[in-house]
């Protein structure tokens, strides 16, 4: 539903997102006021913005709406997957706000924000894709001490981003998606890749595609050493193993493991509530592909 009343017509609308962002606490506090007096038109008016395109006005919406107790994790992050807009950082994010409540999104992404500043420094232009994940590789797995987590694999806050930003250590996936939001902000082209049993990066700028390891801290593969590290596992490997896995299914894998762990901790509560996501996950992707 679109907010269009008096109070929130378009050009109202305009103008209070060009305001969600001012740093002046006198704004801010005029327009938690304003917010609050508006009621549920407000919570409308935020809740659209918060899932909108605009990544930095999504997240100061859910400042707003947390700040005015309008915001509920699991129903936010529900109305993500039924959006379709599906954007890896903040899709991570929502989905550790479901356990994580009073997530500092804004302190997450600034610590993404100062390692790729870091990864900058370091790239010596003109840089090859290749160079540059060494760069990555240096700060992340060097300098910084991120780790696959092999001694707890199944602690569920191995799935949850700002965990394992806080921890350094980590599922491959969670690695993965790290070392993916890392390159994008330095410009570098890079997929998920999810295999069976285990999960990667995949660089396809060169002539012969290339794969990062970020649990084997960061190791280098090419295609034949992927699929034989598949058939090691017992299973047959398909081509379609090393095409890119869509933000979507990256998200719902990430749901699935924390339905295993929750599983295997006991929280039979968190276990239901993955599931359902994985189940919103499905049914939104099945309404957006049936004619």
């Amino acid at each position: 539903m679109t907010v269009e009343t008096k109070l929130f017509s378009p050009e109202h609308q305009v103008a209070l997102k060009s305001l969600l962002d001012d740093p002046s606490p006198k704004v801010r506090q005029h327009l938690l006021g304003f917010f609050n007096t508006a009621g549920q038109e407000a919570r409308e008016f935020l809740e659209n913005v918060a899932t909108g395109h605009h990544r930095a006005l999504a997240w100061h919406a859910r400042w707003f709406l947390e700040e005015l107790r309008f915001t509920d994790p699991v129903a936010e992050f529900t109305g993500f997957i039924r959006s379709l807009n599906y954007e890896l950082e903040t899709g991570a994010l929502l989905l550790s706000r479901t356990v994580l409540p009073a997530t500092d999104a804004g302190a997450c992404c600034a610590e993404l924000d100062r390692l790729a500043a870091r990864c900058r420094e370091l790239i010596a232009e003109p840089a090859t894709a290749r160079e540059r994940c060494r760069v990555i590789n240096r700060v992340l797995f060097h300098d910084e001490g991120f780790r696959g987590n092999r001694e707890h694999y199944t602690d569920p806050f191995n799935s949850l981003l700002p965990q394992v930003l806080e921890r350094r250590k980590g599922l491959p996936i969670t690695l993965s998606i790290i070392y993916l939001l890392i390159a994008q902000r330095i410009g570098l082209e890079l997929e998920p890749v999810g295999l069976p049993g285990h999960f990667v990066v995949g660089c396809y700028q060169e002539d012969e595609p290339f794969f990062i390891d970020p649990f084997e801290q960061g190791v280098f593969r090419t295609s034949a050493e992927i699929m034989a590290y598949v058939r090691q596992h017992k299973i047959l490997p398909k081509a379609s193993d090393l095409a890119p896995t869509p933000v979507r299914e990256v998200l719902a894998r990430c749901c699935r493991n924390l339905v295993e762990h929750y599983t295997i901790e006991g929280n039979d509560g968190h276990a239901r509530m993955f599931a359902a996501f994985v189940e919103e996950f499905e049914a939104a992707y099945e309404r957006h592909t049936t004619p």
